[in-house]
């Protein structure tokens, strides 16, 4: 015995009318995430192709310690790092659970929103020779694979990432990125910042230790913005 559709022309030219229906439109959603992802990928990439070795790379990121940060230092970033070139590749020598490369991609996409802000030296054309981007080097790889630095000390056992920022450019430039502060000199009076200072210090508060915080080198008369997003 014949079901109804079966019997009925106009049933099955209605199921195969929905049929198509919902293929064109699988068909069309399909083109639309892959051509916005080859848009995306292409944009990206042009930008990217105008970044230069030495570039310096902001961010919020989603580290426990990041909104602490902020509040302490009165700004939205909290995470900074050096831009390098590996083979084809854009890295970001950076410290975060200890010193290392990230691929730029990776980088951009860990921070809150993928957002990020590129910054340059003003003279950079000048500054950042061949041979002063080979000592920046040098430098760098002087703190590879070193802890991350959860007390902010000055010294070179652990680093945090604006220290690693710093010490780099002022080592291989004689260039100070950023003025040195001491911790007195930031707003600890957010409950959230006093709780994570309790948690890195107790009561033995070092407020005279020297610190160079994202904020800083963010602000520094020496860069100019070449790019964000």
């Amino acid at each position: 015995m014949l079901c109804y559709s079966q019997r009925n022309p106009k049933v099955i030219v209605y199921i195969r009318e929905v049929v198509l229906l919902y293929c064109v439109k699988y068909i069309i959603a399909i083109n639309i995430i892959f051509y916005s992802f080859i848009l995306s990928a292409y944009g990206q990439g042009e930008a990217w192709s105008k970044i230069k070795e030495g570039d310096i790379i902001f961010q919020a990121s989603h580290s426990r310690q990041s909104k602490a940060i902020q509040l302490a230092t009165k700004s939205k970033y909290s995470h900074c790092g050096i831009i390098y070139r590996s083979g084809s590749g854009l890295y970001v020598f950076e410290a975060e659970q200890h010193v290392k490369m990230t691929p730029l991609e990776k980088w951009v996409t860990s921070g809150q929103g993928g957002h990020y802000v590129i910054k340059r030296l003003k003279n950079a054309n000048r500054i950042l020779t061949s041979a002063a981007l080979k000592k920046m080097k040098n430098v760098a790889e002087q703190f590879k694979g070193k802890n991350y630095d959860l007390a902010f000390e000055w010294s070179d056992n652990k680093m945090y990432c604006s220290e690693l920022v710093w010490k780099i450019y002022q080592r291989s430039t004689g260039l100070e990125i950023g003025k040195l502060q001491k911790l007195r000199d930031f707003d600890l009076t957010n409950e959230i910042v006093k709780k994570k200072i309790r948690e890195r210090y107790g009561s033995k508060i070092p407020m005279d230790e020297l610190v160079i915080s994202p904020a800083a080198i963010f602000k520094s008369e020496l860069l100019m913005t070449v790019q964000s997003n």
